[in-house]
């Protein structure tokens, strides 16, 4: 069968002057952690600043160049820190600001950069902004999005039929200001007005506070959603379009959001805020600061982050293709088309970047299967530039099932009890499995804020630290081998050898090859790497197997004839 195939080169010409020195990050191990369940040092259950301090080691350990924090801010806890009352202050939750600074400390003995998660789109509604701007006062007056509502048959009603991510009117009234305020998410998240200059600076001054302490730079949150249209001359909003396939007029898919997602102005945002962090390195000095932008948007669009002829923009716009498209049954040509939809359209001197997991999707060994775990963890690091690794997915963590009595993400309490299970997020949030001790070593103390997985005693580092093909550490040889010159410079080919095998071959010259093979379903596979890839010798050897291989590392088979047993994956060098 005919091969799909692609190559790229990932030393292009750099058309941006700027961007001309190669960073820390172009070829980086970055690691998400979700503070409220990596380490608790406290023993009350949820993990915190010190715990991360503690564990700091085991990323180093694992190889991880940056770990960006989920939100550490002063919080009411609405949606869990991503409703921010004071974007200065850690919230006692997660410890004091001492703490924080310990934990920056700890991270530059161990060359780990700290990234944080920054959340533009709103605040909490127990924000000092959101009281001023609530109570008329001039400065905050136009902080938010506010407007009087339209009065239909003498009954008041919000300005348009717009619709929250988690459910209902994304318009609130407020009896104090006698208006309604617009919030994309929660209530008690209300949206920031970025039409007002004021909260343009105000949020950038918030960058400019935390680069300062030390931080390396920012992962901004749910950025799509930051502008909506203009207003018109009378200062009122279209309605949004219905999405005919939606039949829950409450559901946020019940109208297609072509009004409050994706506006031009958004990009330009980013591009602002990459120029804070240049204009930080400059007063700074040091390695340079980055910018990683979670937007689910449109392939066009996302490659715009990038920046442009005369603008720089996120160094890292989140690469959601494998994350949002593939599913248990896709197969190796669904693989290779989204590989080839980013690294086809990435703009010339970028680098790619290659997400698998985070906080709000489902764990890979629960979407895709168990048993492809490796496979995952050798694609996201065996294929160029920046690797993204979500807490636990590197020991196999999968999700943990939690009744509608012990929900606690607002998505799904916002719902019901034949909703919940499709749009709540504790699964994946539970508290991570360091041992097999009482609480998987998470805490000391007696309860979690989420349960525990049931297996944690099979599934955890230090048990896994033990096991030689275990996921841990086929994740830790895959990471040593990123270290290769081929893998931190070489071109990509990728190819889909039928329905069942993806494979793609690293190259560089004057350096080893190196070939990525996965079998993603359960058939035996022979393949023949020679007919899609050149200049291969005639043998080659196995660099990294994962447990369903019946080779071991450093064994040599013939390129022309290559025997897969199922779901196995493997890296493969030539000699």
């Amino acid at each position: 069968m005919l091969a799909k195939t692609l190559t790229v080169c990932c030393l292009l010409a750099l058309t941006v002057p700027t961007l001309a020195e190669v960073g820390w990050w172009r070829t980086a191990q970055f690691y998400q952690i979700y503070p409220r369940s990596f380490k608790d040092s406290d023993g009350n259950g949820v993990g915190d600043l010190n715990g991360i301090t503690q564990q700091l080691a085991y990323l180093k350990e694992i190889g991880i160049t940056a770990t960006w924090l989920s939100p550490i801010f002063t919080s009411p806890m609405a949606d869990f820190g991503y409703d921010v009352a004071d974007f200065y202050q850690i919230d006692p939750l997660f410890g004091s600001m001492e703490d924080f600074d310990n934990l920056l400390a700890r991270a530059k003995q161990l060359d780990i950069k700290i990234i944080l998660d920054f959340v533009p789109n709103h605040s909490s509604d127990e924000c000092d902004w959101f009281k001023r701007s609530a109570a008329g006062e001039a400065e905050y007056k136009d902080f938010y999005v506010w407007h009087t509502g339209k009065v239909v048959n003498g009954i008041r009603q919000p300005p348009t039929n717009w619709i929250s991510v988690f459910r209902g009117s994304q318009w609130t009234w407020h009896e104090g200001r006698q208006a309604y305020y617009l919030h994309q998410f929660l209530a008690k998240q209300p949206d920031l007005n970025y039409r007002n200059p004021k909260v343009v600076e105000a949020m950038k001054d918030v960058l400019r506070f935390w680069l300062r302490k030390g931080v390396y730079g920012f992962r901004i949150d749910a950025v799509p959603h930051v502008f909506e249209i203009a207003a018109d001359n009378n200062g009122n909003w279209p309605d949004e379009p219905r999405n005919e396939y939606v039949s829950d007029p409450l559901d946020y898919a019940y109208l297609n959001h072509i009004y409050t997602t994706n506006q031009p102005e958004t990009i330009d945002l980013v591009y602002q805020f990459r120029s804070v962090l240049s204009d930080m390195d400059r007063e700074l000095g040091g390695d340079d600061r980055v910018l990683l932008t979670e937007a689910y948007a449109p392939l066009d669009v996302l490659m715009q982050y990038y920046g442009n002829s005369t603008h720089n923009g996120s160094q890292i716009p989140f690469n959601f293709e494998l994350l949002s498209n593939i599913n248990f049954n896709s197969d190796a040509y669904h693989y290779s088309e989204l590989l080839h939809n980013w690294l086809d359209n990435m703009p010339a001197g970028q680098v790619a970047n290659w997400v698998l997991g985070n906080h709000d999707s489902s764990r890979i060994g629960s979407r895709l299967g168990a048993d492809r775990i490796d496979a995952t963890n050798m694609l996201l690091l065996t294929l160029p530039g920046i690797s993204v690794n979500y807490q636990g997915e590197e020991i196999g963590m999968t999700d943990v099932w939690i009744s509608w009595e012990d929900t606690v993400d607002p998505q799904a309490c916002q719902s019901n009890q034949q909703e919940f299970e499709r749009l709540t997020r504790d699964p994946v949030r539970t508290p991570f499995q360091w041992s097999d001790e009482t609480q998987a070593g998470f805490t000391t103390g007696n309860v979690t804020w989420l349960p525990l997985a049931d297996n944690y005693k099979l599934v955890n580092v230090k048990r896994e630290r033990g096991i030689a093909l275990s996921h841990l550490n086929v994740y830790k040889q895959l990471r040593a081998l990123r270290d290769e010159p081929t893998l931190k410079q070489g071109d990509v080919t990728v190819n889909a050898l039928g329905p069942n095998v993806l494979a793609f071959k690293r190259s560089l010259a004057g350096h080893k090859s190196y070939i990525t093979v996965l079998n993603i379903n359960d058939d035996v596979e022979s393949v023949n790497l020679d007919s899609v890839f050149t200049e291969l010798t005639s043998q080659l050897r196995y660099v990294v197997v994962n447990d369903k291989s019946v080779r071991r590392k450093n064994d040599l088979t013939y390129a022309n004839s290559v025997l897969l047993m199922p779901k196995e994956a493997i890296v493969l060098s030539t000699v």
